[in-house]
């Protein structure tokens, strides 16, 4: 039998995995430079945890999550990771450091797990990374997290983006808007698919998720959450806007992004890009002042995003991948030089170089064509020859320049990233 990875899985080969890896030292250099250190929560959690902090009424809770019973306990694969996040705040109580005005910055990265139809760029197991900021409720914690991920996308060399900008409001402004958006759409709603006839009473807001053409060209006709906004939430956007402006970072209000989880609360945003069809946004997020406290913990406000990190892997431009992935590849000339390139890759290794050498005395053809499938900068011939000179040929594999350098020059060439011929 002849197994495949399960729908909605893929596997990450070894050439495309340079790019994540890319992805992920970018993360951390730029985070870092933000304050944020990481944390890793597992990847399974109590199937309330999410009940309660994404809301009943989404589409990941009613369709989407991966639930097992184990005994008497229900756990799910998590299908994000900010509520993850915000229970193992309250668990190793790094509330109280907060609590004397110390907001906590953590970034997370790693598999989610959602029950949905794949597609370009979103499967059922994916990768997100994501930023929590916790204990401000300032403004300015929205506005610089924005400008944050907006870095990373210029770290990445992502420029073809938009950053779409709302705000849901507070309580106050939901209930007003709650009741509005409900009149509006009593006579609309026996036109409508069935999602929306029930997210029309379970959570009016949930209907701008709907996916169907026709219904989100009826919703344009809505009443505008903006339009409800309470003295405090309205000013709270102003704000965020003014930094924003201030940043010089562009942005569109989107009267119509509210985001797909009920416990945001005033700023939301999402970034797209261009190239990755209808579904576009690489990543998106907003604040939850109160998911905190609804997991058990003091009122602790919030503000965080998620980005797909297979749809930054596909956005990322192929240009300045960062070199190759071997340093050298050791060609062994005869079985004196078989014997010698298993001491040599070892001292290269040692000197910090990445190589590769053959496990077995093969052809000088094959050698070569193994040493340009790895991806090597360089291969270096070892025979008796050059043993007894102490100088080994160093072959540029994308000039196809050589020379000739001792153990000492090998090194050089590959830490200095020059081309040889320019040597």
């Amino acid at each position: 039998m002849r197994y495949r990875a399960l729908r909605g899985t893929r596997d990450i080969l070894p050439e495309e995995a340079l790019r994540w890896q890319r992805l992920e030292a970018a993360t951390r250099t730029v985070f870092s430079r933000y304050g944020f250190g990481e944390i890793r929560t597992p990847v399974f959690e109590s199937t309330e945890l999410f009940t309660r902090s994404v809301g009943s009424s989404t589409d990941i809770v009613r369709k989407e999550m991966y639930t097992l019973k184990v005994g008497d306990e229900s756990i799910t694969l998590r299908p994000e990771a900010t509520a993850p996040v915000a229970r193992a705040v309250v668990e190793h109580a790094l509330h109280r450091e907060i609590a004397t005005g110390y907001p906590e910055r953590l970034f997370y990265m790693g598999p989610m797990f959602r029950h949905e139809r794949p597609q370009r760029g979103r499967q059922r197991q994916f990768h997100q990374i994501g930023a929590e900021v916790l204990g401000a409720p300032e403004p300015l914690a929205d506005a610089e997290t924005i400008e944050m991920v907006w870095a990373l996308l210029a770290e990445l060399h992502i420029e073809d983006r938009e950053l779409r900008l709302n705000s849901v409001g507070d309580a106050e402004t939901r209930a007003t808007y709650r009741a509005a958006l409900s009149a509006w759409l009593a006579p609309h709603l026996p036109a409508m698919c069935d999602d929306c006839k029930r997210r029309a009473v379970e959570n009016p807001l949930r209907v701008f998720d709907c996916k169907v053409d026709e219904d989100r060209r009826r919703l344009e006709g809505a009443p505008k959450l903006l339009e409800f906004l309470s003295g405090d939430a309205a000013a709270h956007f102003e704000e965020v806007r003014a930094l924003l402006d201030a940043y010089r970072i562009p942005y569109v209000v989107d009267p119509r992004l509210v985001r797909g989880l009920d416990y945001y609360v005033r700023t939301v945003f999402e970034i797209a890009a261009a190239g990755l069809g209808a579904q576009n946004a690489l990543l998106g997020g907003g604040r939850y002042d109160g998911l905190v406290e609804e997991l058990g913990g003091p009122a602790v406000p919030g503000f965080g995003f998620a980005a797909g990190m297979e749809r930054l892997v596909m956005t990322m431009p192929s240009a300045g991948e960062g070199g190759a992935s071997v340093d050298v590849a050791l060609v062994a000339l005869g079985e004196a030089g078989f014997r010698a390139s298993v001491e040599i890759a070892r001292r290269l290794r040692a000197a910090g170089l990445s190589v590769v050498a053959p496990l077995t005395a093969r052809p000088l053809g094959a050698q070569m064509k193994r040493a340009e499938r790895s991806g090597a900068r360089y291969a270096a011939f070892v025979g008796g020859a050059e043993l007894a000179r102490g100088r080994f040929g160093l072959k540029d594999l994308a000039s196809g320049e050589q020379v000739e350098r001792d153990e000492a020059g090998i090194v050089a060439a590959a830490r200095s990233g020059r081309r040889i011929d320019g040597e």
